[in-house]
């Protein structure tokens, strides 16, 4: 689904124009990004959680020539499924 879509949809579902269904599109990214930015998680019920993780330093080896190698700390930006949208996707185990 493309934005444009996305934002149809989104203005169908809510009654309203599709300038402002694409308003709230982009205000809800950009607060999650600034959110996520401070470190602050971002949870949104139904869909999942968008976290920012620091990773530890580690080794690692080069697949082509085997040597190890270092890979450094860096940060990372997580996203976990809610089990309701998971179940609603791929169904109950």
């Amino acid at each position: 689904m493309t934005k444009s879509q996305l934002v149809q949809k989104l203005a169908d579902a809510a009654d309203v124009s599709k300038k402002q269904a694409d308003a709230v599109l982009q205000t809800l990214v950009e607060v999650t990004v600034g959110s996520v930015r401070r470190g602050d998680p971002v949870k949104i019920p139904g869909l999942g959680t968008f976290r920012k993780v620091q990773t530890k330093a580690r080794m690692g080896r080069n697949p082509q020539t085997g040597e190890q190698i270092k890979i450094p700390a860096r940060k990372k930006v997580r996203f976990s499924v809610a089990k309701t949208f998971k179940e609603a996707v791929l169904g109950k185990k």
